[in-house]
């Protein structure tokens, strides 16, 4: 009997705040670093930033020597191919999701969830049913805030209201983070989030430029890539360190 593998997405209604990076980022870590079979669902159509990421991620490779012995070493050393990226609309996301488990040879650990960034994206509500973690990068804006407050109070009254409901946990965290702490606007904010019962995780990321680094020019590094984990030098001064060690021990994966 196969495992059961674990729904996650990074969900927001607000642009701008991470969700796709996040995704790359963590589904990359866990794939490639921490041993996990991870699949991608690419559902922001109609841009697929995703996919259209790997490609970019694969000329890249191929064009570029120091990355492309990189990447061999890695394939080399973890015995498996590169996660898949599979591009879909929201509506068919969990259908194509079931299949694809089901017709995999091997057990898949996570699957991750990209979606579109409004809730009136016809089929999101669905799909969002079914995802067992979900989790939603905020910044101390007072719009992107009160968007994402309001965007977790329709996924509380999904939890509510339908029984069948596959989610288990919600959670807000702080991305883009200025400078290396927390100021006390942070604490504010946090209140008001505790006040309405919402989950928040202890770790945040901090703002970085570390989140520029493709591999692209002149780099030695890469951070986000769909084809490599960030580089550990690069994790820790943004806390991206972190925030996995809590990302994994809340999906329980």
């Amino acid at each position: 009997m196969k495992k059961e593998p674990k729904f996650v997405s990074f969900a927001t209604q607000k642009g701008g705040v991470g969700k796709t990076t996040f995704t790359i980022l963590v589904a990359s870590l866990l794939h490639y670093r921490m041993g996990y079979n991870v699949v991608v669902f690419d559902c922001d159509y109609p841009q697929h930033s995703i996919s259209n990421l790997r490609e970019q991620d694969l000329k890249i490779v191929m064009q570029n020597k120091h990355f492309k012995q990189k990447a061999h070493e890695l394939f080399s050393s973890i015995n498996k191919k590169a996660y898949p990226i599979i591009t879909c609309q929201s509506n068919e996301a969990i259908q194509k999701a079931d299949e694809f488990i089901n017709e995999t040879p091997y057990d898949i650990d996570v699957v991750l969830f990209d979606m579109p960034g409004t809730v009136n994206t016809a089929g999101i509500l669905t799909v969002l049913s079914h995802i067992n973690h979900i989790f939603a990068p905020i910044t101390a804006d007072r719009v992107v805030i009160e968007s994402t407050l309001s965007f977790t109070e329709v996924l509380s009254n999904i939890i509510a209201k339908n029984m069948e409901s596959a989610i288990q946990t919600v959670h807000l965290f702080w991305n883009q983070v200025d400078g290396r702490e927390k100021s006390p606007l942070y604490k504010i904010y946090e209140n008001v989030i505790a006040e309405l019962n919402l989950s928040m995780m202890q770790s945040f990321i901090s703002d970085s430029k570390r989140f520029r680094k493709d591999g692209s020019g002149n780099q030695k590094y890469v951070f986000r890539s769909t084809l490599m984990p960030a580089d550990e030098r690069l994790m820790s001064g943004c806390h991206l360190d972190d925030f996995i060690k809590e990302f994994v021990k809340i999906i329980e994966v």
